[in-house]
């Protein structure tokens, strides 16, 4: 890199010279800094340093990220369920929120682990219970779509002190379809792929 810092645009040709090797020997050494985004190649011209640190190469790459590449199965109920089923369905589905939709599949609701401990407490019978009473409903509910940066997403977990999002597809009269989900742990996948790719 300091070769091309102090002399390009050079040829590979030219910097392998400098370094006593061959062209084919540095090829996989250029090849990766010019995908880390380090140096630029131009075709006739050579290699050049963008002046990029190691930082902003980072926020370009988490800038590139959008939820559709991370996003995961949502687990939907009835908005007419039982508390208990809700609580069943999310220890059998292994999540810890359950997106809760109307006879039509649209959004009405959210349950956390927090709303169903709450009800649980009471001494309200959770067999007879709908989660309709319990759940957060709109517009209180933070949404994202599936072209929506995971950065932004990250931030509204953090912000909000949620688990998880609804990925949604909004109709034409304003309805929101569940498609997926984005959780803690899909942000988590996203940041140890970027570290893996670097």
């Amino acid at each position: 890199m300091q070769i091309v810092k102090d002399n390009g645009p050079i040829t590979g040709e030219q910097i392998a010279d400098q370094l006593n090797l061959t062209r084919a020997t540095l090829r996989p050494d250029l090849a990766i800094l010019t995908m880390a985004g380090y140096l630029d190649a131009r075709p006739r011209v050579g290699y050049f340093y963008t002046g990029k640190t190691g930082t902003q190469l980072l926020t370009e790459n988490l800038n590139k990220i959008y939820v559709k590449d991370y996003q995961s199965i949502p687990v939907v109920v009835n908005e007419n369920v039982s508390v208990y089923d809700a609580i069943v369905t999310m220890f059998l589905e292994d999540v810890g929120t359950l997106f809760v939709v109307d006879a039509n599949t649209y959004l009405v609701g959210v349950l956390s682990r927090k709303d169903l401990l709450r009800a649980s407490i009471g001494k309200q019978e959770l067999s007879t219970l709908p989660v309709n009473i319990i759940m957060t409903r709109m517009p209180n509910i933070t949404t994202c779509e599936k072209d929506d940066l995971l950065i932004s997403v990250a931030k509204d977990l953090i912000h909000k002190q949620i688990d998880s999002v609804p990925v949604v597809k909004k109709t034409e009269n304003g309805d929101m379809e569940v498609t997926g989900r984005v959780t803690k742990t899909n942000i988590t996948k996203a940041f140890v792929a970027l570290a893996e790719e670097e």
